[in-house]
């Protein structure tokens, strides 16, 4: 059997696997959820030590600092992922949930239901937390989920999906509603997502190439998330010692993250004051990147170049430009933004309120660190991914965005 017939196989599995979980009952599913946590805690001397194999190998093949960190897997990190499937089985079920019902004047009833959209497919890299997180979510919104990682966790991801599977199948649902596939390059990926019929959407999760590459070559719908550039707007009616909390959050915490500080614009009539204050954090290591006045301002600061705008550095390095206004920062995300998160410290409630409208982005924040665009601080426990595009959700995909709306209609007897 060649590969596109054993991927053509493992979907119509997935498919028909998708068609005994749609109409499965909270009960059967939280009761899997469960049993997938309680493996995870019973296994997690297992699960750590072949994480740390990969991990081994993926230093030793030169992987950065920020791609090592979202491999990783230890205690708190696996007990992390067993609190989160436990959040989801705790989560209202999305499955049947009527939205809209309204009479008609003719009588009848008409709204909108929720239901599963049928076959997920994910291909990631990296993080494997992302298998359990994917795996709970798809199982908890009545959907089958084909889970792709990239060959630095193949370990990892292995034996977390032998986990969920055996869950499953404990708890009397159909193992192949979960099914990790193994990375074997660019040829099965592009027969994966040509799957037309067999997948109903798939969420591309990792650095803007491989985002890419699976949009050119994708024939089913996707997701897009091509990277997180995010900015921080310090207006001139900031409380500074705030402005400064943001941005040692936002970048430091931790760098690598889609949702960390990319970018601090400043403006000019806080800029003496403010951009000094900056050097605490250079003193913890971080290397800020900045125009002529953040340079006169901070004799540490390297000059940035065009290039800098815009960059996604997943590293403690920080853009810095002063603004002479309110409009020129927003000009300026709007140029250089991705459509991720952007934050502005202020104490103007108007200005406020004018951010939130005019400022385009999958999460919109106000006195509050960029590092909150993540499913669980949003109240939605884990999430799939966050989606810089419109279509068919904005921001953090959690259960809802794992269902589409079908119209419902009950009459008696009406007739057009």
């Amino acid at each position: 059997m060649d590969l596109r017939d054993e991927l053509i196989l493992r979907a119509e599995r997935a498919r028909a696997a998708s068609v005994v979980l749609a109409p499965a009952g909270r009960a059967e599913k939280d009761r899997a959820l469960m049993a997938i946590a309680e493996a995870l805690i019973e296994r997690a001397a297992e699960v750590i030590a072949v994480n740390a194999e990969d991990v081994a190998e993926a230093r030793v093949a030169g992987l950065d600092e920020a791609m090592l960190d979202r491999l990783l897997l230890d205690t708190a990190r696996v007990h992390a992922m067993a609190a989160a499937v436990r959040a989801i089985a705790a989560a209202d079920d999305p499955v049947g949930e009527v939205v809209g019902m309204k009479r008609r004047p003719n009588g009848m009833l008409a709204g909108q239901v929720r239901i599963p959209l049928g076959v997920i497919a994910m291909i990631y890299e990296s993080r494997p937390n992302v298998t359990v997180d994917a795996a709970a979510l798809c199982l908890k919104s009545g959907n089958a989920v084909m889970l792709r990682g990239g060959k630095e966790a193949r370990r990892s991801n292995e034996v977390l999906g032998a986990i969920v599977r055996a869950s499953l199948v404990r708890t009397g649902l159909p193992q192949d509603a979960v099914q990790v596939i193994e990375p074997l390059g660019r040829e099965e990926t592009i027969v994966l997502v040509g799957l037309t019929g067999l997948i109903d959407l798939l969420i591309p999760r990792g650095g803007e190439g491989l985002i890419r590459f699976v949009v050119e070559h994708a024939r089913v719908p996707v997701v897009q998330h091509y990277k997180g550039v995010c900015h921080l707007y310090v207006d001139s009616a900031a409380d500074l010692d705030m402005a400064l909390a943001l941005t040692d959050n936002g970048k430091m915490s931790r760098p690598g993250v889609c949702n960390a500080l990319e970018c601090v614009l400043v403006h000019e009539a806080i800029a003496a004051d403010f951009v000094p204050r900056l050097g605490t954090l250079v003193d913890r290591g971080l290397e800020v990147r900045g125009d002529a006045p953040t340079q006169a301002l901070l004799a540490r600061a390297m000059r940035a170049t065009e290039a800098d705008w815009g960059q996604e550095f997943l590293a403690k390095i920080l853009a810095v430009k002063v603004v002479p206004s309110y409009e020129a920062a927003v000009a300026h995300i709007r140029r250089h933004g991705s459509h991720h998160s952007e934050a502005i410290c202020t104490n103007d409630h108007r200005l406020a309120e004018r951010f939130l409208r005019e400022v385009d982005a999958s999460c919109v924040l106000v006195n509050a660190s960029t590092r909150f665009n993540d499913g669980g601080e949003l109240g939605l426990g884990a999430e799939v991914g966050i989606s810089t595009t419109k279509l068919h959700a904005y921001g953090p995909m959690g259960l809802a965005s794992l269902t589409a709306l079908k119209w419902i209609v009950q009459g008696d007897g009406q007739v057009r």
